[in-house]
């Protein structure tokens, strides 16, 4: 990604953006996938907006592989026409914005190594969408051990608070230290020089971003609170949200009860309602992060249609495109398994 000058131009990106809108998949689409087998997903997609991608790998793959590099190479060439549109401001908003995947790529590799997994499964999980080119990926998947990984972040945007992250992680055995210091390496560099004041744009960014700060803190310290491991959430806390600060969210997370009803009164009291409720009834973490991805689209959906002709639509797509892929990456997999319906449906995100 290179730097872009110039006016931003959002009434031209936004209606490219619709357009790409209208040919995500929609519930009867996944009604379909969810009662077909990995080579019959492939053919679907090849009917759809994937046909480009299905054709290209399909002499050298099949199955589940075939879908998950579609998927995958789909997503990029969708960002990467997005890049290409933008303009100004917004090119810069947005290429911050799609170094989510960069993130994404280093937790992948982290999580790889940590569980054993093989070069191979670890390169199909990997999204090609942010700044870091192949070489470079090939580089932290070539790495011996997650030491190694670390080492060869030096210069990015991820190196600062890793050596300590690092250090925790040898001392607990978990990858929650070093999971959040990307995190906040992340956040921190997308949140640098935005702030709520000045235009309507800018505004918009930050709300954005301070809500997916917002979701990111809950989650965290859910898992904390239920991993029994003696981790202080607050330490784990990133920068930049609206709802708590460190000390408050350190003391909600002792009691789960005080925290849903804080939730419940916040300004993302109607986007949280389906997923409160389900952290309320069954105590599920999973099914409640699952929520809270559902209660992010919905509150992007909302400001995509209240501001049409800003960064916002153009947000709203970045997520909405990717939640199709997890969706659908979802369902193969589980189909793969021998996963039942039921069991396949309530991995789904969908609106």
């Amino acid at each position: 990604m290179s730097a872009n000058t110039g006016t931003a131009n959002y009434e031209y990106v936004t209606a490219r953006v619709r357009h790409r809108r209208a040919s995500l998949f929609d519930e009867d689409d996944y009604r379909k996938l969810l009662r077909m087998g990995p080579g019959e997903i492939s053919r679907f997609m090849e009917e759809s907006e994937y046909e480009e991608e299905i054709n290209a790998l399909g002499s050298r793959h099949s199955g589940v592989d075939l879908v998950e590099y579609a998927l995958n190479r789909n997503l990029a060439r969708h960002f990467d026409d997005l890049l290409r549109w933008c303009e100004g401001p917004l090119y810069e908003q947005v290429a911050r914005y799609l170094r989510k995947f960069d993130a994404w790529n280093v937790k992948t590799v982290v999580r790889g190594l940590y569980a054993g997994t093989d070069r191979e499964s670890i390169e199909d999980d990997l999204i090609r969408a942010g700044e870091f080119d192949e070489d470079f990926l090939a580089t932290l998947v070539s790495a011996e051990n997650i030491e190694g990984v670390v080492a060869a972040l030096d210069g990015t945007i991820f190196e600062e608070g890793l050596e300590d992250a690092f250090e925790e992680y040898e001392e607990s055995g978990l990858l929650v230290p070093l999971e959040n210091a990307v995190d906040r390496a992340y956040y921190e560099g997308l949140l640098e020089g935005v702030s709520a004041g000045g235009s309507q744009s800018k505004r918009l960014y930050a709300e954005f971003l301070q809500a997916e700060i917002d979701f990111r803190n809950v989650r965290n310290a859910l898992r904390l609170a239920r991993s029994g491991a003696d981790l202080d959430p607050a330490e784990y806390y990133i920068e930049g949200g609206k709802l708590f600060g460190p000390e408050r969210l350190r003391s909600l997370v002792g009691n789960e009860e005080e925290l849903v009803a804080a939730l419940r009164d916040s300004s993302y009291g109607d986007e949280l309602d389906e997923a409160l409720a389900d952290l309320e009834s069954a105590g599920s973490l999973i099914g409640f992060e699952r929520a809270l991805d559902t209660a992010l689209l919905e509150y992007s959906e909302h400001l995509s249609h209240v501001y049409s002709f800003s960064v916002a639509p153009v947000l709203a797509f970045v997520l909405a495109k990717e939640r199709e892929v997890d969706n659908v990456r979802a369902i193969a997999r589980g189909r793969e398994a021998g996963l039942d319906q039921e069991e396949i449906e309530n991995e789904l995100v969908v609106l």
